[in-house]
This record gives structure tokens, C-alpha cells and sequence, in this order.
């Protein structure tokens, strides 16, 4: 690992001070863009998650009663 670092630093300086990490790391510029897309990667993350537990054994089970219960509620009000 330390190999790593120190061929990486090297790296670095060889590209010349502009881009250093240091002065990368201050600059904002995309920020909002790459927060949006981390953002949308958490979300479909999350939707594969509930997907694949809705569609896994029980999940599909627990959905169906959970819409039964919401459609008999709204029935019963209407």
C-alpha cells in the first residue's frame, strides 16, 4: 500500500502543482452534479432492495395484504 502512495504522490508532482489533490479538493465546481447522481444511485440501490424483498418469499405476501388493507380503507370511507 505504501508503494502505492508513494508511486501515486509521485504521480502528482509529476503532473505539476495545478493539479495537485490539495488544490482539486477545494474546488466546488460539480459538486451539485455529483451529489444528484450519488443521490439517484442511493435511490435505485434502495429500489432494487425493496424489489427484491418484495419479490423474495414473504415480501410479495406482506405487500399484497398492506394494498388489501389501504384499498379496504378507502372503501370503507367512500
Amino acid at each position: 500500500m505504501n508503494q502505492f502512495l508513494v508511486r501515486l504522490h509521485l504521480a502528482f508532482v509529476a503532473l505539476g502543482a495545478s493539479f495537485t489533490p490539495a488544490r482539486r479538493w477545494r474546488d466546488d465546481r460539480g459538486q451539485a452534479t455529483t451529489e444528484y447522481a450519488l443521490v439517484l444511485l442511493a435511490a435505485a440501490l434502495v429500489a432494487l432492495l425493496v424489489v427484491a424483498w418484495a419479490t423474495a418469499g414473504g415480501g410479495a405476501a406482506k405487500v399484497a395484504r398492506l394494498f388489501d388493507r389501504v384499498i379496504d380503507s378507502v372503501i370503507d370511507k367512500v
